[in-house]
């Protein structure tokens, strides 16, 4: 099987992802197989594209798991931004759940940003957290998500046979 004749598959990481009802949908749509990785059990809808992966409790545990599989055809849904750089640099599409995507061009400023964002808040000097998740949000990254996948079918990868 060459690389293009491959399946599109997503990965989600699931703890605290605010849009996987809407990853469920798309993919039912386009009839795309769709792993839910936690450390813990999550409900997840009966449908023979989802399929829930959880995870030791260890440290990264999730992060590891999707970080493996990444490859060019994947779509990792994550917040994570180091989980985010290291899928970029497999080959993966990856897209926020507001609608983001991180790219090779993107994903140094974010890694670069993340850093100095948390020595602040090592320092005290920042407090609070993300704005709150909107619907205008969930409608970019529903968007963002429509469009990798049908980037993807244009550069030959497929959906999942009936």
């Amino acid at each position: 099987m060459t690389e293009t004749s491959q399946a599109i598959a997503i990965y989600v990481d699931a703890d605290a992802c605010p849009v996987k009802s809407e990853v469920y949908k798309v993919a039912e749509r386009h009839r795309v197989k769709v792993f839910v990785v936690a450390n813990a059990f999550l409900n997840v809808p009966q449908s023979p594209l989802i399929e829930r992966v959880v995870v030791s409790s260890g440290f990264d545990a999730a992060d590891d798991w999707i970080a493996e599989r990444a490859r060019r055809g994947a779509i990792v849904i994550t917040a994570d931004i180091p989980l985010a750089h290291r899928c970029v640099t497999a080959g993966a599409d990856v897209i926020g759940p507001t609608g983001k995507p991180f790219t090779e061009a993107s994903i140094g400023m974010a890694l670069a940003t993340r850093n100095l964002m948390e020595d602040l808040r090592a320092m005290g000097d920042v407090t609070g957290g993300p704005k709150p998740f909107s619907q205008k949000d969930r409608s970019a990254f529903l968007s963002a998500l429509d469009v990798a996948i049908n980037r993807l079918k244009r550069a030959g990868f497929g959906a999942v046979s009936p």
